[in-house]
């Protein structure tokens, strides 16, 4: 994707009233990451961009897995007021390839949620399109390590 277009997507993303998250580490590699609440609920996108491509030219799986564990995680930390957490499980089903350029949006929600554990499920979609569905275990830390 080039320049022109990040900057519409990213025009277009700010319109609909997403703002991107800060990001460190991993993540910043592989965002930006943008966030809203919609109804009471997260939502998360990232535009896909060239640097997300696999070998045969579509969205990484890893990049679909790394995004769907984050937004599931952000989730549950969020919901729970909990601020450190481990992902214990991640389960992930590809239903149908991203193509670059695409928006990728994740609605997590929580399942369940015990004294220390939170089970999340998203989809991520394309559109209308679920191209992932994953379902995630999250434990409760007591401090950061």
């Amino acid at each position: 994707m080039d320049g022109a277009m990040t900057s519409r997507t990213a025009a277009k993303l700010k319109s609909d009233g997403w703002t991107i998250l800060e990001t460190t580490g991993f993540m910043h590699l592989v965002g930006p990451l943008w966030e809203r609440k919609v109804d009471g609920q997260y939502e998360f996108a990232i535009a896909t961009e060239d640097k997300h491509h696999n070998r045969r030219g579509m969205v990484q799986g890893g990049v679909m897995m790394t995004f769907a564990d984050r937004t599931c995680g952000m989730t549950a930390r969020y919901v729970s007021g909990k601020e450190y957490m481990a992902t214990v499980q991640l389960d992930t089903h590809f239903v149908e390839a991203g193509k670059i350029g695409d928006i990728l949006i994740s609605r997590p929600r929580v399942v369940r949620a015990t004294r220390n554990l939170i089970f999340m499920s998203t989809e991520v979609s394309v559109d209308d399109r679920c191209i992932v569905m994953a379902n995630g275990v999250f434990k409760i830390l007591k401090g950061p390590v």
